[in-house]
C-alpha cells in the first residue's frame, strides 16, 4: 500500500495526468457494483469480489464496520499507454432523496460517468442526476449497464439491441441539448464512434466501446455467443470493464487545467483578473490557495473531515486559512489523499485534487482560502425541502445532546433544513420527502445513540402575491426613520431564469455588468437592472431610491431583513416566492446613533410585510410530478389513487408488460402514500419523483391552511 501512496503522490503535482469524476444514476443501475469494478482493477480489492463487495456504499449495516466516509472519494492509478494517470472518483446516492449529495459531487467533480440500465432506459432521476451535473458545467460520458440482462432475459437480436442503444444514447444526447448551457449542448454530445458510449454489465465485470473493440478485434457477436455459450466470465479478461471505462475517462473527460478554465467563470463571481481569479482560472498551484467542501463526515479518530476540492494554490498542513462565508480564521489541522477507500496523511498537496481536510469547522458548500477572497457560488440543489417534522429528545436531560446531533446531522446532509425556535422550544427538520425524514431519524437513534420522538409531518407551504402592492411605509419605533416599499409579482422568464441557476442568488456588492445584461435580456429596464441589491431563494430585491445620503450606510441593514421577511412571510410566516420589492424612498435620522438596527430593522421589516400585504397575498402549495410503474392491470387502480389524492393524471402509455403513469400529486396529500400504492397494486407498483413545482392553493383550502399553520406557530390567528 506505500507503494500506491508514492504513486498517487508522485501523479497529484501533474494535472494534465488527473481525472476528477462521478459516477452518477437512477437509483438500482449499478454504480457501488461498477464503482467496485473500478476499484477491483486498480488493485485495491479482489476481482472475484468486484460487483459484490459494494466497498463504496454506506448502508446501516456497513456503518457498523466503520466504512463511513472512506466510500465517498477514492484516487486510483490506472495505465494507459505506458503513462500513469491519477483517477479521483466519487460515488453517488441514486435515492431521489438524497439528490442534494449528487449536487455537491458535482462541485469537486469534472467529468460524470452517467450510468443507465439497458432495460430501463432513461429514468426520471437519470434526467435529474445530467441536469445537477450540466449545472455545475461537468462533461458527461455515458455508460449503459446491465447489457446482459438485454441478451439473457429479454433475449432480444443484435439488430434490436442495436435500436435500443441508439434510443437511449438519442434520448441522453436530447437532454444534453436541453439542459446544457450555450455552445456545450452540442460540444458534449455522446456517441459511440469516438467512445464516449460504453456499455457492458458491471455486475459480471466486463465493458465495451467502439474503438476498444476495433483494437482488440472483439465483436459485439462474440459478446451474444459468450452468453449464448455460458462462457461469459471470459468477457471480463478479454475487456475487463476498469479498462475500457478509465480508458474514456482519460481520452474523453477533461484535465483540472482544461476544465477550470470554462467552470470557474461559471461558479465563481469574483474579480478573473485579480491574482486569485488568474490561478483558479488556471488551476495554479503556485498561486493564493482555494479548496471548496463538498461533504463533511465525522471520523471517531480524526474528527471532523471535509472532503472537496482544491481549486488552486497548494494546502499544506498547518496552514492559516479562511472561511469565506462564516468568516472566520482557521488552521489546517491534517491533509489526506485517498488511498483507494482509505486515507492517507501526507503534508501537502497541489491545485486540481480532490482532497481531504481535518481542522476545517466549514459547512459543505463552504470556500476556503488562505487570503479572504469572494466565495463560490452557493451549491444549490435542485429539489427543495418541503416535508417537516418536529423532533425532541424523549428524556429532557438530552436536550443539549439533541442539539449537538442536529447540528452534526445538518452539516453531514444539508439538503436537511434544520430550525431552533428558541420561543416556542421547537426543533424542526425539513427534509425531501418522507422517506428522507425517516432515514435521518433511525441514523440519530440508531449512529448517534439518542431516543428521540417525533410528530407527524407537515407540509412546507410558500408565499407569493398576485397583483402589485401599493406603497407601505414602515416606520422605526423613535418614528425618526421612514422606508417606502412597494411590490410586484417576479415575471415568469425570471423566475425561471433563477430556477436554473443563470441569475446567481447572492447579495450584489458592486456593478455587475454581465448580470444586468442578463436581466435586460430577460426583460428588465436597464436602470432597474443595475438597481438588483439581492437575489435570495428565488425572490429578488432593487434599490430604487433617489439622491438618499445615507442609503449606503443602511443598505446591509434593508437586505438583513428583506431575507428576514423572504424566509418568514407576512400570511403564514412560511418562505415567500416569486416575490420583487422595491425600495422606493427612505427617510433616514441625521445622527446615526438614532438609524442603528434597533430602529430600522422593525420598520423595514414592517414595510415590507405591509407592501405585501396590499397585493393580493396566498399560499402555494408544493406538488410532486411522480413516474409510477405498475403491471397493466393496476391501470385503474393508479388512476383511481391519484384522482383520490387531489392529483392530476398528466399521460399514460404502456410499455410492453407495464403501465407507466405520470401524475402531479399534492405534498399535503402524500402521507403514507408508499404503503397506499403497495396495497392497491398488490405490492408490485412503484414510483419516482420527476419533478417538483409550487403552485397556488385551491382558493377553498387558502382560509383553513392558513389557519392550521398560524395556529400550530402559536401565531395570532384573525391577522
Amino acid at each position: 500500500m506505500a507503494k500506491m501512496v508514492e504513486r498517487v503522490m508522485g501523479l497529484v503535482g501533474n494535472p494534465t495526468h488527473i481525472r476528477n469524476i462521478g459516477i452518477a444514476a437512477h437509483i438500482d443501475h449499478g454504480k457501488t457494483t461498477f464503482s467496485d469494478n473500478l476499484l477491483a482493477g486498480a488493485g485495491m480489492i479482489s476481482e472475484e469480489l468486484a460487483g459484490k463487495q459494494l466497498v463504496l456504499d454506506f448502508h446501516e449495516d456497513e456503518q457498523q464496520r466503520g466504512i463511513t466516509i472512506d466510500s465517498a472519494s477514492v484516487s486510483m492509478v490506472h495505465k494507459l499507454e505506458g503513462e500513469d494517470y491519477l483517477i479521483n472518483l466519487i460515488d453517488t446516492p441514486g435515492h431521489v432523496d438524497f439528490g442534494g449529495d449528487v449536487t455537491r459531487a458535482m462541485r469537486a467533480v469534472d467529468g460524470a460517468v452517467v450510468l443507465c440500465c439497458a432495460v430501463e432506459g432513461i429514468m426520471p432521476q437519470t434526467e435529474t442526476v445530467l441536469r445537477q451535473a450540466l449545472k455545475e458545467r461537468v462533461k458527461p460520458l455515458l455508460f449503459i449497464n446491465k447489457v446482459d440482462r438485454l441478451i439473457k432475459e429479454i433475449q432480444l437480436t443484435p439488430e434490436k439491441m442495436q435500436e435500443r442503444f441508439i434510443r437511449i444514447i438519442g434520448d441522453v444526447n436530447k437532454l444534453i441539448r436541453k439542459i446544457a448551457p450555450g455552445e456545450y449542448g452540442e460540444k458534449w454530445q455522446v456517441n459511440v464512434q469516438d467512445g464516449s458510449v460504453c456499455f457492458g454489465s458491471a455486475f459480471h465485470n466486463w465493458a465495451m466501446s467502439v474503438p476498444y473493440m476495433q483494437r482488440k478485434g472483439i465483436s459485439f457477436k462474440e459478446i451474444i455467443d459468450a452468453y449464448m455459450n455460458d462462457t461469459w466470465k471470459d468477457l471480463g479478461k478479454k475487456a475487463p470493464l476498469h479498462e475500457v471505462i478509465l480508458n474514456a475517462v482519460i481520452r474523453h473527460l477533461p484535465d483540472p487545467v482544461q476544465a477550470q478554465g470554462y467552470r470557474v467563470p461559471k461558479l465563481w463571481h469574483g474579480d478573473l483578473e485579480s491574482a486569485e481569479g488568474k490561478a483558479l482560472v488556471t488551476c495554479d498551484p503556485k498561486g493564493p490557495m482555494t479548496f471548496v467542501i463538498t461533504k463533511i463526515v465525522v471520523d471517531p479518530q480524526a474528527g471532523e473531515i471535509s472532503a472537496g476540492r482544491l481549486f488552486s494554490g497548494t494546502i499544506r498542513k498547518g496552514m492559516d486559512v479562511f472561511l469565506t462565508r462564516q468568516k472566520q480564521q482557521l488552521r489546517v489541522q491534517q491533509v489526506f489523499v485517498y488511498n483507494g477507500a482509505k486515507r492517507e496523511i501526507v503534508d501537502n498537496v497541489p491545485a486540481g485534487n480532490i482532497i481531504g481536510v481535518a481542522g476545517l469547522k466549514g459547512m459543505p458548500g463552504e470556500t476556503v482560502a488562505s487570503v479572504n477572497i469572494e466565495p463560490f457560488e452557493q451549491i444549490k440543489h435542485i429539489f427543495e425541502p418541503v416535508m417537516t417534522k418536529a423532533i425532541e429528545a424523549t428524556k429532557p436531560a438530552d436536550l443539549p445532546k439533541l442539539i449537538e446531533i442536529l447540528k452534526r446531522v445538518g452539516k453531514e446532509d444539508p439538503t436537511l433544513k434544520i430550525e431552533i425556535n428558541e420561543e416556542t422550544g421547537e426543533y424542526l427538520i425539513s427534509g425531501m420527502g418522507e422517506l428522507h425524514l425517516e432515514v435521518i431519524e433511525n441514523r440519530i437513534r440508531t449512529e448517534k445513540g439518542l431516543d428521540v420522538k417525533t410528530s407527524s409531518p407537515i407540509v412546507v407551504y410558500r408565499e407569493t402575491i398576485t397583483r402589485e402592492g401599493q406603497e407601505f411605509e414602515g416606520k422605526s419605533p423613535n418614528k425618526h426613520n421612514k422606508f417606502y416599499f412597494t411590490v410586484k409579482p417576479m415575471p415568469k422568464n425570471i423566475q425561471e431564469a433563477i430556477k436554473a441557476g443563470d441569475l446567481p442568488e447572492m447579495r450584489i456588492k458592486k456593478k455587475d455588468l454581465e448580470l444586468r445584461d442578463k436581466l435586460v435580456e430577460l426583460g428588465l429596464d436597464s436602470k432597474m437592472a443595475l438597481k438588483v441589491k439581492d437575489i435570495f431563494n428565488g425572490n429578488m430585491f432593487i434599490e430604487n431610491t433617489r439622491g438618499v445620503v445615507h442609503i449606503g450606510e443602511v443598505l446591509e441593514m434593508v437586505l438583513d431583513m428583506f431575507e428576514d421577511v423572504m424566509n418568514a412571510g407576512p400570511v403564514a410566516r412560511e418562505p415567500c416566492h416569486n416575490v420583487m420589492i422595491y425600495l422606493e424612498d427612505t427617510k433616514l435620522h441625521e445622527d446615526a446613533i438614532h438609524r442603528g438596527p434597533a430602529q430600522v430593522y422593525p420598520a423595514i421589516r414592517e414595510g415590507i410585510r405591509g407592501t405585501m400585504g396590499t397585493a393580493n397575498p396566498v399560499l402555494l402549495e408544493p406538488l410532486q410530478t411522480l413516474r409510477f410503474e405498475a403491471p397493466n392491470e393496476y391501470m385503474g387502480e393508479l388512476s383511481k389513487l391519484i384522482s383520490n389524492k387531489r392529483g392530476m393524471l398528466l399521460e399514460m402509455n404502456q410499455e410492453g408488460e407495464l403501465v407507466v403513469v405520470i401524475g402531479k400529486i399534492p405534498v399535503g396529500e402524500m402521507f403514507g402514500f408508499s404503503s397506499e400504492l403497495r396495497s392497491a397494486t398488490g405490492g408490485r407498483g412503484s414510483f419516482s419523483l420527476v419533478d417538483q413545482t409550487f403552485e397556488r392553493l385551491p382558493d377553498e383550502m387558502q382560509g383553513k391552511i392558513v389557519r392550521q399553520i398560524r395556529d400550530r406557530k402559536g401565531l395570532k390567528v384573525e391577522e
